[in-house]
């Protein structure tokens, strides 16, 4: 199965509408715009705002996507919850039809320590049906998955892999010198993923590839091949959008480079706000840039 997931998965959003519903039709633009450029999707992550959606809302969307895949790419469910017990309901609750993975945030709020984080998620993967992919990104769970607990994570069966977005190289370094062999690693952070992939890596789960999906896609399989200097042309053509993203959080900046695009609205749900003009107009010189630049 895990060869399913090497590659480029894209943590996709979910657009709305002015009104802040979800707007569908824009959604099917977004699936046909990535869908013959990467590996996998990633459904309800931090990037489909999945904090300000309802489970009826997750479960249309999901279903939507489902429909409108017709390169079958594997489907990656976003899954997190800050109390295991509640967590492991809910997996028990949702119709996991069509899900080739579950991505699981570390908890956040609570800040367990390493035992509380590695216990949590051996009781997840001992209840899921789906294999899991760990998720570790600090920044928003205010805990860190040390390496050593995604090794001794990395044992179990139903433990597939870990999206790394910490930030840290020596802790990526020291999972992938120490992983089991069919144990996956994901950048976490797009502007990370070259290197990661040159220190053994598997892919990434990403952001940009929303906007940019041929261009990150031929990064990533460019890297994997080990064709690192194709792989960095890409890089510096998109590697300035990276910079100014995540200022004003995420998804706000990928929305508003896709509403530049023409490809859905740039609306985000409160208590997040759609992008100031000043970062709107970086966006727009920016991707004037990428324009003008070819790649052989």
């Amino acid at each position: 199965m895990n060869n399913l997931f090497r590659g480029t998965g894209i943590a996709l959003v979910t657009p709305f509408d002015e009104n802040k519903n979800v707007d569908f039709d824009a959604l099917k633009n977004l699936l046909v715009h990535t869908q013959n450029h990467v590996e996998f999707w990633v459904v309800h992550g931090t990037t489909g705002e999945a904090a300000t959606t309802t489970r009826q809302e997750k479960r249309e969307i999901f279903d939507f996507i489902a429909e409108n895949n017709p390169n079958k790419l594997p489907l990656v469910y976003g899954l997190a919850w800050n109390d295991t017990r509640q967590l492991i309901e809910l997996i028990g609750k949702s119709n996991l039809e069509g899900v080739s993975a579950i991505l699981s945030a570390s908890p956040s709020y609570n800040k367990p320590t390493q035992e509380g984080i590695y216990r949590h998620y051996m009781e997840m993967a001992d209840a899921s049906p789906k294999p899991i992919i760990l998720y570790n990104v600090p920044s928003r769970t205010a805990s860190n998955i040390e390496a050593k607990t995604t090794l001794r994570l990395a044992q179990h069966p139903n433990i597939i892999g870990t999206k790394e977005a910490s930030g840290d190289m020596t802790q990526c370094i020291e999972i992938l010198r120490n992983k089991p062999k069919d144990f996956m690693v994901f950048s976490g952070d797009d502007a990370l993923t070259l290197p990661l992939i040159s220190l053994g890596a598997d892919g990434v789960i990403g952001v940009i590839p929303n906007a940019y999906p041929k261009e990150f896609g031929s990064l990533t399989r460019a890297a994997l091949k080990g064709d690192f200097e194709k792989a960095n042309e890409y890089l510096h053509q998109l590697f300035p959008l990276f910079e100014h993203l995540f200022v004003e959080s995420n998804p706000v900046g990928i929305k508003e480079i896709l509403s530049l695009m023409g490809i859905m609205k740039p609306d985000v749900r409160l208590p997040l706000l759609n992008a100031s003009k000043e970062l709107s107009n970086k966006f727009e010189q920016e991707m004037k840039k990428i324009q003008k630049l070819q790649i052989a």
